[in-house]
């Protein structure tokens, strides 16, 4: 068996972000940028008012000084002339300071009549001005490639005069399930059998890291069935199987796929849940064959297909973040396998965070695991702990799952 950490970096170090796409730039929340984002215009493209008021020079504002209104500057509509002595132009946010003026007198900050304005407080020069340029500049680099865009950047782009991003495409996942015991939610259960959670649950996972899972008919214990359902997902950058991955009669999955070219990187993870996991390619599609049981095959998402999932969409890829918590309970030695215990998180009274474990941390109940909002991490051979010690905890509602 392998660590988790080595388990991941050999994932990661296999894996290749996916081609660019250039997509509207609506469709790109979420995208990993492939080129840098460089500013097509200057922002703002001029001085302008940044509140409603006067444009005026500030020699002539001083308290008390009566101003002649000679114009009006709303937004989009600048005033053609020029501000002289003695002047001023009623003006709002955003519009283009006239020529002439250097400073803005606050409507707040002044009484009006038709034709004058009489200053209530010295402008000092400059006030109220946004300079050109203030935010970025024409030619000004304003998103990294490599940057997964949020809905602020997509706001960035929009205003840098960007109608479309060039991303990487979205990576796509075959997701097979094997065994004869499952059926789909729906479908008829076979004698013995159970309905099959995994390939759902794994695809949900697929999206909200930000791939485009491909949802495979489940294939029975049998070699060829295995082979054949794999090699139709060739196309896709990653093929995610789920069962078949330990060392019993009816685990499959290594020697189905053997014959089809299939090479083993590693199995079996020293964690729990989740020891017999598979990493290989078949041919230059990579394969993560995850165990079969429920719980094992989530928390193995969580730990190892998220990371791939980021590096492909063109991200470095990473373990999942952490934060700290205290135990709510009790925590017992831990034996050699990385564990991951199921938690629920509170609040204490001091504010600081609260992992709760679940008392049955049986890796088949799925009720547990949708109510968990946290992994609490145990490292191989960690001490037994007293209620209230420090954890390190992965919030489960972070990750979008």
């Amino acid at each position: 068996m392998i660590s988790v950490e080595e388990a991941r970096r050999r994932i990661l170090q296999a894996l290749s972000p996916t081609p660019a796409e250039t997509v509207p730039l609506a469709s790109g929340w979420g995208r990993v940028l492939a080129r840098p984002v460089v500013s097509r215009v200057t922002q703002p493209p001029a001085d302008v008012s940044a509140m409603d008021g006067y444009a005026v020079r500030a020699a002539d504002a001083t308290e008390g000084t009566r101003l002649a209104l000679v114009g009006t500057a709303p937004a989009g509509h600048p005033f053609a002339g020029t501000v002289g002595p003695g002047q001023a132009v009623r003006i709002f946010t955003g519009a283009l300071l006239p020529e002439g003026a250097d400073s803005i007198l606050l409507q707040e900050d002044a009484e009006a009549s038709a034709d004058a304005v009489v200053v209530g407080e010295t402008v000092r020069q400059g006030r109220w001005v946004r300079r050109r340029g203030l935010d970025f500049a024409e030619g000004e680099t304003l998103l990294s490639a490599g940057r997964r865009l949020t809905a602020r950047d997509i706001g960035l782009a929009a205003a840098a005069n960007h109608p479309w991003v060039a991303v990487h495409r979205a990576p796509r996942v075959g997701i097979l399930a094997t065994g004869d015991e499952i059926a789909l939610p729906g479908e008829p259960i076979p004698p013995g059998g159970i309905v099959s959670s995994n390939a759902h649950a794994l695809a949900a996972l697929v999206r909200a890291a930000g791939g485009d899972p491909l949802v495979l008919p489940i294939a029975p214990d049998d070699s060829r069935a295995i082979a054949e359902a794999a090699t139709a997902a060739r196309a896709c950058d990653l093929l995610v199987t789920t069962g078949g991955a330990s060392v019993g009669d009816h685990d499959l999955v290594q020697s189905a796929l053997g014959p089809e070219g299939f090479a083993l990187d590693f199995w079996q993870i020293a964690m729990r849940p989740g020891k017999p996991l598979i990493w290989g390619r078949l041919g230059a599609t990579p394969v993560l064959g995850l165990p079969g049981n429920p719980v094992s095959a989530l928390v193995c998402g969580v730990v190892f297909l998220v990371p791939a999932l980021q590096r492909l969409a063109g991200l470095p890829g990473e373990a999942p973040r952490t934060v700290m918590a205290r135990a709510g309970t009790p925590l017992a030695e831990n034996d050699r396998r990385f564990d991951h215990l199921r938690a629920s998180l509170e609040t204490g009274p001091d504010g600081a965070l609260i992992a709760m474990p679940f008392p049955v941390q049986d890796s088949s109940m799925l009720k547990t695991l949708a109510r968990a909002e946290a992994l609490i991490l145990r490292a191989p051979h960690a001490p037994a702990l007293p209620a209230g010690a420090a954890v390190e905890v992965i919030p489960l509602g972070a990750l979008g799952i």
